[in-house]
């Protein structure tokens, strides 16, 4: 016993020894853990303490669907500390005394990691008197996966650690992978501002850019306002308009599967939320990464004051904009503001400088430095969107009978689109498998 009560409180000073990887132990599996070393380093008379807090740390990682390794690994790889930020800006004179204690917090997060779920269980059944173990929570090992789109793989990272008899050794590995995928939050590829602070999306819409077909020209222009993004240039803000369904917001979600290991962030901005731009640019701009703030399906009526925050940020701030972040705007309106005749300016007006505030209303368009116009798809252009998607899908219809069928989808349902092609597309995937599962 003397043995065990050492072990329990040599863990308990390693997990209160670290100096910049403490959110490594932050969360409930983390909190559940320390929570059952506390109740094993002074368990009741019956063990029930002990009991309670290891279920309470098995049901965290099952939630998670992670070992506790998995975990660890994960937290590591996400942490956000001075070390890892430093890391991400690609500092080359970097204080020994960071390196240090970041080799020391490996060292001792390598010590946390060899404590299996085995041994926990054992040291449950002994401080609880049990005939048998609680079951250990075990399963499947797999990639350790930090956001959705992943540059510098996180499983190379996890092979590193599994070779090495001392962590402290994978220094410049993890540094490797700071500095491509980024630290803490930014390691998400989507993010949003919601509640007046950032949060990453860890399910973005996944769409690639070879299954947008019939909007070549606007492709080739965003990628190359995009690609000066990326090489440090100051890139122009998007104004993306025209029909509805005509692959304006998927062409926006599809750069980022495309550019997110060479540093590309999207964070999407609800129209509600417009008058906090100011705080998110000033948030993002002294970070290494790039960011497109996405706001979609724009559009503003004459009474709605919120879009003189975007012409702020767009143009017309005393500070400078930020080189790293960009605006992509979608709508269905070439002018963003709704205008009515009644406001053009008229001998009658009641305001002096009627023309004036017209301008002022037509001016936000104006301050998109690229306007990329999405006309309705024609008959020849939707049937290849779908050609496209239904071969891609594997759907075994002849030509003749999917133009056939989504022709009739089209003139039933919401006219010629990318939208209309897709649903078409998906509807059909999902009919097909039902009809051959059925047979």
């Amino acid at each position: 016993m003397d043995a065990q009560a050492d072990s329990i409180q040599l863990l308990q000073c390693q997990a209160a020894s670290l100096l910049l990887y403490q959110s490594v132990l932050v969360g409930e599996a983390g909190h559940a853990f320390l929570s059952l070393l506390q109740a094993l380093q002074h368990p009741d008379s019956r063990g029930i303490n002990c009991l309670r807090a290891y279920g309470d740390w098995f049901k965290a990682l099952a939630g998670r669907g992670e070992s506790w390794q998995d975990y660890l690994i994960t937290k590591i790889l996400t942490a956000d500390n001075p070390f890892t930020r430093q890391a991400q800006r690609q500092l080359v004179d970097m204080p020994p005394a960071l390196v240090a204690a970041a080799q020391q917090d490996l060292r001792t997060l390598q010590h946390l990691y060899t404590c299996s779920s085995t041994q926990l269980s054992h040291w449950v059944q002994e401080a609880a008197n049990l005939p048998v173990a609680p079951v250990p929570w075990s399963v499947e090992a797999h990639p350790a996966t930090v956001g959705i789109f992943q540059g510098c793989n996180p499983h190379h990272v996890r092979q590193k650690l599994g070779q090495v008899a001392n962590w402290a050794d994978a220094l410049e590995e993890l540094m490797a992978y700071y500095r491509q995928s980024g630290t803490g939050l930014f390691t998400y590829g989507a993010l949003g501002w919601q509640s007046g602070e950032l949060q990453g999306i860890s399910h973005p819409d996944q769409v690639q850019l070879g299954d947008l077909v019939g909007c070549e020209p606007q492709k080739e222009a965003l990628l190359k306002n995009t690609e000066f993004l990326l090489a440090g240039y100051s890139a122009l803000h998007v104004l993306l308009y025209g029909s509805r369904g005509s692959g304006k917001s998927s062409l926006v979600k599809a750069l980022l599967p495309k550019y997110y290991d060479r540093g590309l962030r999207l964070v999407e901005v609800a129209k509600a939320d417009l008058k906090d731009l100011g705080a998110i640019a000033q948030q993002l701009q002294a970070l290494p990464q790039k960011f497109i703030i996405f706001v979609d399906d724009l559009s503003f009526e004459a009474d709605e004051t919120a879009y003189k925050s975007l012409k702020v940020l767009l143009e017309g701030s005393l500070s400078a904009r930020p080189q790293n972040v960009v605006v992509y705007a979608t709508s269905n309106r070439r002018h963003l503001i709704r205008e009515y005749f009644g406001e053009r300016p008229r001998p009658s007006s009641e305001e002096v400088h009627a023309w004036d505030t017209v301008q002022e209303k037509l001016s936000l368009s104006d301050r998109f430095g690229l306007l990329l116009t999405f006309e309705p798809a024609n008959q020849n252009t939707y049937l290849a969107m779908v050609q496209h998607l239904a071969t891609t899908a594997g759907i075994p219809l002849s030509r003749e009978e999917l133009e056939y069928r989504a022709l009739q989808w089209a003139t039933r349902h919401n006219g010629r689109s990318g939208r209309t092609a897709r649903q078409f597309v998906s509807f059909l995937q999902a009919d097909l498998g039902i009809s051959l599962g059925g047979d």
